[in-house]
């Protein structure tokens, strides 16, 4: 009989085809050969409350009415709470909520380990059924949890949390420098999230995207949500310079999120209207074409205000997977896919010029492209296939158990 793993996040797919964001879902499903999986995450209007997918028994917990349940899933939680000041008075209904489903579901189905993406809350709650249950703990860390939220009662729950787990894992080197050095010192371990280098493979009906776009020229390409700390208003402005060397290429923005009528406004304001495409949510089964399609790949994130910014960013991962350059700001765990000049381009955060200059660069020098695509390819799989990781969580899913 299989072990029972019970896996928290607050990012999964609601749906078949989500747009949102797989990488827990993704690692979690090559497990279930391993453990028996149940999965406990918020709940989202128009989403099932219990199902399964692929192995894996998903449990949704309710927290509020349902046309309301819009805290986690299609944005992240910090931003929708910033976006939305209603969403403070929901969040209260939100952790009690999550508190007591997990309590219940513990207590039902008596997991041998708990895994919890992201300190706080999961990783908090996972602590607390450690205490009361006496059921170990891996806490995993992905970014905003580490860089943001902070605040000193925040950072004295993440201690709490922290120094109470079995295992903390973290998806980038930049994540464990930041808990050892400002949270607290304590072994962690640095596991990435994974990508399939199967589905994210060179020549996925490439040929379509430009040509579903009406692109005559170049492609570039952004994936992600659009949020503060993804730094696509920086990606628009460098557009204008990038267009004075090639008129008929186009930027292509695939995500949703609460900047997205500011930064179609931004674009309207330069112009920009027939070489900006929001192209909007894009599902997972379609993403492969997108970047074999395109001939740049750029994520220009900053470090927001509050100190969130990229805990990892696996759209670069994805990108280089599929055989395109990529082009990244050099903040959080992103030089930890990107090495400057050798896998892609790194670039100072917040400078649309130095965006622009690698863009024309990367358009005028297809060879060089070529060969740095190539070895971000193969750095990518030897790094982040899920494969890997998958095989690397069992381990030590398997050493905390013991």
């Amino acid at each position: 009989m299989k072990p029972r793993l019970l896996v928290l996040t607050s990012t999964f797919p609601r749906w078949k085809d989500d747009p949102d964001p797989p990488f827990v879902y993704e690692l979690t499903r090559r497990l279930t050969p391993n453990f028996a999986v149940t999965l406990h995450t918020p709940h989202y209007p128009g989403a099932e409350t219990d199902e399964e997918m692929e192995q894996i028994k998903v449990h949704r917990f309710r927290y509020f009415l349902e046309p309301f349940e819009k805290l986690a899933g299609s944005t992240g939680i910090l931003p929708t709470l910033r976006q939305n000041k209603f969403y403070i008075g929901l969040l209260p209904f939100f952790l009690t909520a999550q508190f007591f489903s997990l309590f219940l579901l513990v207590r039902k189905t008596r997991p041998a380990i708990i895994h919890a993406h992201w300190i706080l809350p999961q990783g908090f709650f996972a602590v607390m059924m450690k205490i009361f249950f006496g059921i170990p703990v891996i806490v995993t860390a992905h970014g905003a949890d580490v860089f943001g939220l902070q605040h000193s009662l925040f950072k004295a729950a993440k201690r709490f949390v922290l120094r109470r787990a079995d295992k903390v894992t973290v998806v980038s080197s930049a994540l464990r420098e930041k808990i050892v050095h400002d949270i607290c010192s304590v072994p962690v371990h640095i596991i990435p999230m994974g990508v399939c280098s199967e589905t994210f493979a060179p020549g996925k009906q490439a040929a379509d995207i430009k040509k579903k776009h009406r692109i005559s020229g170049k492609a570039i390409l952004y994936v992600g949500r659009l949020s503060e700390k993804k730094g696509v208003r920086y990606l628009i402005d460098a557009m204008p310079v990038v267009l004075g060397e090639f008129p008929d290429a186009a930027l292509l923005v695939i995500g949703t999120g609460e900047l997205e009528s500011e930064l179609q406004k931004i674009a309207g304001s330069k112009g920009l209207g027939d070489h900006v495409i929001f192209v909007g949510g894009v599902s997972n089964r379609e993403l492969p074409a997108y970047y074999c399609g395109s001939d740049v790949f750029v994520g220009p994130s900053v470090q927001a205000q509050g100190g969130d910014t990229e805990g990892l960013g696996l759209t670069f991962v994805e990108a280089a997977m599929s055989g395109c350059l990529i082009i990244g700001s050099d903040v959080g765990g992103i030089g930890d896919v990107i090495e400057d000049n050798k896998t892609g381009f790194l670039v100072p955060e917040k400078n649309s010029r130095a965006i622009a200059e690698k863009i024309i660069f990367a358009l005028r020098n297809p060879n060089k492209v070529e060969e740095l695509a190539e070895q971000g390819r193969k750095k990518c799989i030897e790094k982040f296939d899920l494969e890997v990781i998958s095989k690397k969580y069992t381990s030590l899913i398997r050493a905390v158990m013991q």
